[in-house]
């Protein structure tokens, strides 16, 4: 006996050869959401960038990636993932030979701001592809491979990346993974298949389809802990885990690669396991809620206790990877509110809160601390205010979001 989902099935047909080139098209966008930590040295040596710099550089992925959001659902919906995440794939490619020869703050701005609307696409093109594929409960599942494989990008941006610096020189490193991403998109191009289209309904336009999803009630009381929740995590992973274990532990090059290489392999274990995790509670909202207190307990830890030893840090950074890595399961939260044929702009709407989030997060915590610099506050001082506020954010959002309904309720 065959199901409704059989033949989407079908259609993809080469359903492992679309999952690997999405999967690959991931692991680049993972990387240079995480990348500039180990960078970061080089950058502000190089080309004169201090703390409040980089985290513009990292707000400015973010904001051009946040803001992506409602051309891509649009174009997801309208022209399938293949064509969309080839396309704009191309722009990560340019910002990425751009930043390999930029020689000032400007083109570092604009070349991150090139990269961050080419990643854009990637992972909700794989969750477009997953949603119109399988059935629901197999969604969770599906997105937690997806995003749990493709942190292999951020353990690429992580030691690999610190002896490929070490070894070529950042930009050379830089422009080598530039002809990689360019290689990815091919990859999209030629092997990614669409699955069949969905009927429109009423209000099938980029504003009226989004008016649809913002009047969910559902969706408006997840938007707190979609704020924040992935923010702090990314915050401490792409940019500040690097300069946090150089001042307060005196770390090197390498040393900061393998602490940033831990929390990475931290977020895969953590992804991964989330998937089978809401298959075992029966729903996706007890593992985030869970998720999201233990992330803001261990931030708090750190602001405490996190200068007293290195192993301890490094520790505290790979739970706040392991149980912060909520993403996917709050997403698979979300879903179970879209309409049909609204998928792709539902799932870009919460993405732009995630990245967003993330986003604001980055600039304000490089204010932060370049501010905390100018005024002589101790860098143990600073990163301990840091981490409460990270801490204090999560748990407050976790509090919120034990509100929202765990499923739609009955028609």
């Amino acid at each position: 006996m065959t199901t409704s989902f059989d033949e989407p099935r079908r259609h993809l047909g080469g359903g492992v050869v679309t999952f690997v080139a999405l999967l690959v098209a991931y692991i680049f966008s993972q990387f240079y959401r995480a990348f500039l930590a180990i960078v970061a040295g080089d950058l502000s040596r190089d080309l004169g960038l201090n703390a409040a710099d980089l985290g513009a550089l990292s707000a400015i992925w973010f904001a051009t990636f946040a803001v992506a959001q409602f051309p891509v659902g649009y174009s997801l919906d309208r022209f399938g993932p293949r064509r969309t995440i080839a396309t704009f794939m191309l722009a990560a490619v340019a910002g990425a030979v751009l930043l390999s020869l930029a020689e000032s703050r400007a083109a570092c701005l604009l070349a991150m701001g090139l990269i961050g609307l080419g990643c854009s696409p990637v992972l909700m093109g794989s969750l477009f592809v997953f949603g119109r594929s399988y059935p629901p409960e197999r969604f969770a599942v599906m997105a937690a491979l997806v995003i749990g494989l493709g942190n292999a990008g951020n353990l690429l941006g992580a030691t690999p990346l610190a002896l490929a610096v070490e070894a070529l020189g950042w930009r050379q490193a830089l422009g080598l993974i530039a002809a990689l991403t360019a290689l990815s998109v091919v990859l999209v191009f030629v092997l990614v298949r669409d699955p069949p289209a969905t009927p429109q309904g009423a209000g099938s336009g980029i504003l009226d389809g989004l008016r649809r999803i913002a009047t969910l009630p559902e969706i408006r009381l997840l938007l707190p802990i979609t704020l924040v929740g992935y923010a702090v995590v990314i915050a401490a992973r792409s940019l500040w885990i690097a300069p946090y274990f150089r001042e307060i532990h005196g770390f090197a090059t390498t040393q900061t690669g393998n602490a940033a290489l831990a929390m990475a392999v931290a977020m895969t274990v953590g992804a991964l396991v989330y998937g089978p995790m809401e298959r075992w509670f029966g729903g996706p909202k007890p593992p985030v809620l869970v998720g999201s207190v233990v992330t803001g307990a261990a931030f708090v830890v750190l602001a405490l206790f996190g200068a007293a030893t290195p192993l301890g840090s490094v520790a505290l950074f790979a739970v706040v990877g392991a149980a912060g890595l909520t993403y996917g399961t709050l997403m698979t939260h979300a879903r179970l509110f879209f309409p049909a044929d609204l998928l792709g702009r539902g799932v870009t709407f919460m993405n732009f809160f995630f990245i967003g989030g993330a986003g604001l997060l980055q600039q304000a915590s490089g204010l932060f601390l370049q501010g905390a610099r100018s005024g002589g506050l101790p860098p143990e001082a600073a990163f301990s205010r840091l981490h409460l506020a990270f801490g204090a954010s999560v748990l407050l959002a976790a509090a919120l979001y034990a509100f929202v309904p765990a499923k739609p309720r009955a028609a």
